[in-house]
């Protein structure tokens, strides 16, 4: 188990009615509020008005419009409020991209150029507007961690950025803000949530109390979001799905361990070109993973994860176990109704090598659990194309290049 530092220090609200505290814990920051959202779901659910009636000793701007792969050319718009009124603090009501978004803009505020320069690293991150949070949806844990993804639609890149001043100040996380959230965008909170839990757990280095709670939450998703599926106003599924999406990203089950991910880099590459759902492109890509990287010297961790996480039986075939916990993971996924297949997402191989060429320049995932190398991205210009080569290409060839480097330099900050 590595050495390791651990400090959150997030406040967060959890629970019905804890909007309410929002003016009492704003107060100190400022009277000029930027309210971040996406579309019209926090109006028609209420929310908005509620929030504009708890904060009407605040003057309040708005930025609408953020979209699902939150986009620099809004970071930029926001950037441009946030200068021309001189605004003290920004709320971002929505979920992990509406933060997200809101994170790049808290930076940008305070840098005198394009955003993306923050993103890729060109400029540093030097301050940040204070940010609080009015979380809608269980999925990045974005409202407890000091990270964000952001996409830039001219050059199909999606990347990630990450300072300490960017973890919110304050994040209001009420079960019953995500009850209208609909089924697919649930489904896809929840493979979210797992594979920010599973990019740890896989991992070279043994850390059994993190690994321990790990299997504990992913339990968890297992356990409460078919449930929400089937009753979205289930108070207590939508509360452990939504402290499950924040302890699984917050630093909590990374402790002592690399940090080194897998499945995220790739699905970023995959969602930059596609603009398909993070979540989705997650639940179709991680059991493929699951199956490549399953090898004699990865088996025993398989096994541990089939029988602690999916109560298979165990027995003296570790291959066999191991196989029934990854056919369970894919099945889960299935049944929670997130696509598996590349062709349910109607990807095809035409912008693979432009994928594979962006993916080269950002960096090598040596440390991964399963480390790939350059020879394995020789694998990546195949002749016959089919789903299995599809993967392969993700796999062999994003993996190796592409966002150990982004989430190594975020760690190393």
């Amino acid at each position: 188990m590595k050495n390791f530092e651990f400090f959150v220090p997030a406040d967060i609200l959890f629970g019905r009615g804890q909007e309410d505290n929002l003016p009492e814990r704003l107060k100190g920051y400022g009277k000029k509020i930027l309210m971040t959202y996406g579309g019209g779901s926090i109006k028609r659910s209420g929310l908005y008005d509620k929030l504009l009636g708890l904060l009407k000793d605040f003057e309040i701007f708005e930025l609408s419009g953020i979209e699902p792969n939150p986009r620099v050319s809004t970071v930029n718009k926001g950037v441009e409020i946030c200068r021309k009124e001189g605004i003290d603090m920004i709320l971002a009501v929505g979920g992990g991209s509406t933060i997200d978004c809101s994170k790049a803009i808290a930076a940008g505020a305070y840098y005198d150029g394009d955003a993306w320069d923050l993103v890729t690293g060109k400029a540093p991150i030097e301050n940040a507007l204070p940010l609080a949070v009015v979380l809608t949806l269980a999925a990045t844990g974005s409202e407890m961690d000091c990270a964000a993804v952001i996409s830039n639609e001219e050059t199909e890149e999606k990347l990630l950025m990450g300072h300490p001043l960017l973890l919110p100040k304050v994040s209001v996380l009420n079960p019953e803000n995500t009850f209208s959230v609909p089924a697919y965008q649930t489904a896809s909170g929840a493979a979210d949530m797992m594979s920010h839990i599973l990019e740890s757990y896989f991992d070279q280095e043994e850390a059994f109390v993190p690994d321990a709670i790990s299997e504990g939450l992913l339990r968890a998703v297992i356990k409460y979001a078919p449930i929400a599926l089937k009753d979205p106003e289930n108070y207590e599924a939508r509360a452990q799905l939504m402290w499950t999406s924040s302890l699984a990203l917050n630093g909590l089950v990374t402790t002592g361990k690399n940090f080194m991910w897998s499945c995220h880099y790739i699905e970023h590459e995959l969602s930059a070109h596609y603009d398909i759902t993070h979540g989705a492109g997650l639940a179709m890509l991680t059991p493929k993973w699951m199956r490549y990287v399953l090898s004699d010297e990865t088996v025993d961790k398989f096994y541990t994860y089939a029988v602690n996480v999916w109560g298979v039986t165990p027995a003296e075939d570790k291959f066999a176990v191991a196989n029934a916990g990854i056919d369970a993971t894919e099945e889960f996924f299935k049944s929670i109704g997130l696509p598996v297949t590349p062709g349910e997402f109607k990807i095809d191989d035409s912008r693979f090598e432009e994928m594979a060429a962006k993916a080269v320049e950002v960096g090598r995932l040596d440390g991964a659990y399963v480390p790939l190398n350059e020879k394995d991205s020789e694998n990546v210009y195949v002749i016959y194309f089919n789903e299995k080569q599809l993967l392969r290409l993700l796999l062999l060839s994003l993996i190796d290049t592409m966002s150990g480097y982004r989430y190594n330099k975020f760690q190393s900050i």
